[in-house]
This record gives C-alpha cells, structure tokens and sequence, in this order.
C-alpha cells in the first residue's frame, strides 16, 4: 500500500510499520555476498545523515551534491537531506571534470558526496575551480586522498557527526515545516546539445507522480526490484522511491557492469530499463537459439510463436485465447519458457517498466512472447519520468507507450509535438529563466520536443523533432525510427543514421565484432583486426544485404544506401554519447566527417 507521508518523514514511518524487514540488499564484493539493510537501520542512518548534515551548516532549501555509482549511502544522503529540507543533486558517475565544475557552480554547491575513487578524482581536481566548494565526503573507505587534501572526510567519520542525534530537535522543527513546493532534487540533463541544464523537480511534483502511478501499476510491498539505471536518471530514482513509498524491497546494483550476474543472484520481480538492455537480451537469445542443435532451435522457436500468439494476439488484446492455444502455452510455459525465463534471471518476473527511448516492435514483441510482462512508458526529467505507461487491466498495443497517466493533459502543437500541462510537470531549469520561457508557455504548457499522436487511448512516439533530417531532395526523415528498426540485427551493435541535407540515406554502424568475426571465419575472409574487418567489401556487402532486409517496410527515400563501419564503438569518453547513452549526433558528425564524407562520393 503506497505510504503517501513526505519524503522528510517518509522512511521512518515505513521503519514503524516494517521494523527489522529488510529494504534494501547491496553486493558486498570483497565478501562476495548481498548484505541486508532493515528499515530501521534505514531510519537510523537517515536520522544521522540529517543531524550531520545540521552540523555542517547546511541551510533550508541549501543544495548539495551527490558524485557515485548506486550505493545505499546514495539514499541515505537523500531523505537525511530532505529531513532538514535540503536539495539534493545527484552527478551522473561518469562525469567529466568540466561537467563536475559547471554543475557545482551552477548550483553553489559547497558538499560533495563522492563514490569511489573516480568522482573522489575527478571532484577533487575541480575543487580548485569551484568557488563554493568547500568539503568531499567520500563514500567508499578505500578511497586513497590526495597528500594534498585536508578537507574531505570519509562517510564514517562524516555519520559521527550525527550519531548522537544532539540536533534531532532542530531536524524536527524543519522536518515539521516541510512545504510541498520545497525544492527536492535539481537534474541536470545529459544534454544531446549544448549546456546541462538543472531541471527542478519539487516534492509536490513527486507525490503527485507517486499518486498516479500508484493507480497505474501494480507495486507491493512483495516484490523485488534491481536497479539497474542510476539514481541520476530520473526513471530510476523516482522508481526507487515509488517502491521505497510502496515498501517494495530494493537490490542495489553497484556496478552497471555487473547486471547480468545480478539477474541470476536475485531474481527480481521488477526492474526498470532501457531499450537497449531488452535489444541485448533478444540478440543474446537470437544467438542462443542460432547456435542451438536442430531440435533445440525447433523447440524454441515453436515456443516463442506459441507465446506471441498466447500473449501479443490475445492477452494484450484482453482476448481470451482459445483451449487448444492455452493448452499449448500452458506446455511451454512450464518446460521451454521457464528454462529461458531461468536463464535470464527472471523466472520471478512482475513486471518491468521500460523507457528512455523507442522499443523495436521485434524487441517488444519477444519480451511479451517469454511471458515477461513489459511495461512500456515515456517520459522526460520535466515530468517526473511517467508521461504515460502500460496500464494495469488495459489492452497495450505493441509500438505504443501506453496511457497518460492520471493528472497530466496532453495536446499536440505544431509538427504534432506533444504538449504536457500537469502537476507532476517541472516549473522551470535552475536560473536558467530565458530557456524556461522557451520551453514554458505562457498557459503553462511544456514543449516536450517529441512528436507523437493518440489512437484508442495510446500514445504512439514518431521522433524528436530536433532530428528530422531534412534531405536536399526536401523529404524528412526520422533517424530515430530507422535506427530502432535496424539495430535489432544481430550483426548490429549501435548505428547512427545519416540524412541531413544529404541526397540520400546513409549509416554509420558499429557491428557486433564477436559475431562478424566469426562470420569471417566461417567464410574463410582473411582480416587482422576489427578495422581489416569493418573495410572488407565483403563484409559490408552482407551487413547492407540485411539491412536491406529489415527495411523493405520504408518508403525508398528513407531507406539506408550506403554505410560504414566502424572498429571502435561510440564512448561517452570521445562525447559521442551521453550519460544515458544517447547518442550527440553533432559530435558523431564531427568526430566522423571524413568517413561521412566518403559515403557521399560519387
């Protein structure tokens, strides 16, 4: 049941009502194991998270900031900060030193809580350019300081600060002040162009979004989520504290890296994602089921089209299916489907909601097929992540992103942008009032820049109207809708159309290096590295030969002519990509114009 009380005060009444249960598990790698946390010890630390944080001055409405990978400590620092009345900024962990400095300064941060050795760095190294900046509070104790650092602290010592709990009386007094329209978290987006920009969210906006989505899905305090997403992203946090308001039991993932052995040490019931974490899962599938023995491969394969046809023809329908086709699904269910479901980690699966970009319809069909319940959603850090989602008893058709959630009006403006008015909708970016007139109108309606439309009651994405190409033959395209119908092919890791300005269509595409080599060597193509591969004519004959293809559904001026691969994939580290892994399509051009050029040779 969904505790709707302020997040100042939220976590200590769930500590009443769920004693000594356990909230959160987190790996800990040098004992290898997942290390419980009740909700009182969750309440007791936040407690001394708000007394330190007193100690050190920090003011009502004050921000500070939060540089780490997903820890525990990252929640704790959050409600102890929301418990005096305090802002919290979480830095995405793979954060630059320039991005570090701008955000600080931008928001005249003077604490820092840091992860591990990294931030610790990269944080310390801005301190010199920050002018606020006063104190690094490092989480991990492994973390070797600078010889020139007398500053920072370790969280340890930091928590000491507050254990005798000597300011409760005054966390009390502000907790008991809290104002709905307090500011909670500044966001600053990845930014696919130009300058971060912090979002504000407030905790009105958060209790209207826990609200909805409430009424929306089916939560409980039974299920076990991984989070697998940052708590930067909005979709993460705002999902975390939604089981944390439900009393779900949150998995900490620490590491990105290791999800997939997370998934098999867990067995969660839900997990919010990505797009592309459900494209790896089908062409690791896809690659299974290749390399399967001819029965095998046939068992599976019947059984994926019996669960398309149980699960994507009916049940999404809210059809009920035939005898003969439940009888058949209730077969594979048990044998074929729950190996797979095994396999995965996901033999408990709830359901996991999905967003942060378009789904392929082949990806989104798969999920359903294994009987994996996938939430679709959209939505942006100005909203509070859900715009819309799958909703709970509803038919959902494949390719959407499901229903508006309650509270939010919707309309469609010029070029069928969607238009957003609603309490859960962001009042404006942190001093940045000329952008939020642009964004803002004047009747308070948010300029989301995605196009999009509504049929029976769903809400379908065509693309950011930003990057419609225009092509000198004066056609538009959407780069974004041919990208996610391609990069399901196996072969295909990442790709980034080409078509602005441009006669014709083109790609540059990061192939799946283990699987063309190994399809060289099948074929007897002699290479020396990944870039002998990426020029071989042959090679790029087979890749085009797929993508054609895939995109037979295209008209013909939307449909790719010519590519090139590439033996490196795109970094955060060159800016191709930003901390969500969006792909910067100027930086792209740029960084590859000479091989964009090429392409455009006669």
């Amino acid at each position: 049941m969904l505790n709707t009380a302020p997040f100042s005060r939220l976590i200590h009444e769930q500590a009443s009502r769920f004693g000594n249960r356990v909230v959160m598990t987190y790996r800990d790698y040098d004992a290898n194991r997942w290390i419980p946390i009740s909700w009182n010890d969750f309440s007791a630390t936040v407690r001394k998270v708000s007394n330190a944080l007193l100690s050190y001055g920090v003011d009502v409405q004050e921000n500070i900031a939060v540089f780490s990978q997903n820890m525990p400590e990252c929640l704790y620092v959050d409600f102890g900060a929301y418990g005096i009345r305090a802002v919290t900024i979480p830095f995405y962990a793979t954060s630059s030193e320039s991005q570090i400095s701008y955000m600080v300064n931008d928001a005249e941060v003077r604490y820092v809580f840091v992860g591990e050795q990294y931030q610790y760095d990269i944080a310390f190294r801005s301190m010199p350019h920050c002018h606020t900046l006063q104190k690094l509070i490092i989480f991990d104790r492994s973390v070797v300081k600078n010889p020139q650092d007398k500053v920072s602290v370790y969280f340890d010592e930091f928590i000491r600060q507050g254990e005798g709990l000597s300011l409760q009386d005054e966390v009390e007094r502000r907790s008991a002040s809290f104002e709905l329209d307090d500011l909670a978290n500044i966001l600053y987006t990845s930014g696919t162009t130009g300058l971060s920009k912090g979002v504000m969210l407030t905790h009105r906006m958060y209790y209207e979004a826990l609200v909805a989505n409430d009424k929306a899905l089916d939560l409980n305090e039974q299920d076990v989520a991984l989070n697998f997403l940052p708590f930067t992203h909005v979709f993460e946090r705002a999902w975390s504290y939604f089981c944390l308001a439900e009393g779900a039991h949150l998995a900490v993932n620490l590491r990105p890296a290791d999800i997939l052995q997370s998934l098999q040490e867990v067995h969660p019931t839900c997990m919010c994602a990505v797009p592309r974490f459900w494209e790896k899962v089908y062409a690791g599938v896809q690659e299974r089921i290749r390399q399967s023995n001819p029965i095998q491969r046939k068992l599976m394969l019947e059984a994926l089209e019996v669960g398309r046809a149980y699960n994507v023809y009916f049940r999404m329908r809210g059809l009920i299916p035939p005898v003969s086709l439940r009888l058949r699904y209730a077969f594979f269910e048990k044998t074929v489907i729950a190996l797979l479901k095994k396999m995965l980690g996901f033999e408990n699966a709830h359901f996991f909601p999905t967003a942060g970009a378009s789904v392929p319809p082949a990806v989104e069909e798969f999920v359903h097929s294994t009987g994996i319940n996938m939430v679709v959603g959209y939505g942006l850090t100005e909203s509070t992540a859900t715009v819309s989602c799958d909703r709970k008893g509803m038919y959902k058709t494949i390719g959407s992103v499901g229903r508006i959630i309650d509270g939010l009006e919707v309309k469609f403006g010029e070029n069928n942008e969607i238009l957003l008015r609603g309490a859960t909708i962001t009042k404006g970016y942190y001093r940045k009032e000329g952008i939020t007139r642009e964004t803002i109108d004047a009747d308070g309606w948010f300029h989301t820049g995605d196009a999009g439309f509504m049929k029976n009651g769903e809400l379908f994405l065509t693309d950011r109207i930003k990057d419609l190409f225009k092509t000198s033959n004066g056609k538009y395209i959407a780069p974004q809708m041919i990208e996610s119908k391609l990069v399901v092919d196996r072969y295909i890791d990442q790709i980034v159309v080409i078509a602005d300005q441009r006669k014709f269509v083109s790609a540059l595409v990061v192939p799946e290096y283990e699987l063309l080599q190994d399809f060289a060597r099948r074929h007897h193509i002699p290479f020396k590295d990944n870039a002998d591969l990426c020029r071989n004519p042959d090679i790029n004959k087979m890749l085009l030969f797929r993508i054609d293809t895939l995109q037979q559904e295209f008209a013909h001026y939307e449909q790719v002519k010519r590519i090139t691969l590439l033996p490196e994939p795109f970094s955060m580290e060159k800016g191709e990509l930003t901390n969500t892994l969006k792909i910067k399509r100027s930086v792209v051009n740029e960084n590859y114009a000479a091989e964009i050029k090429a392409m455009y040779e006669e």
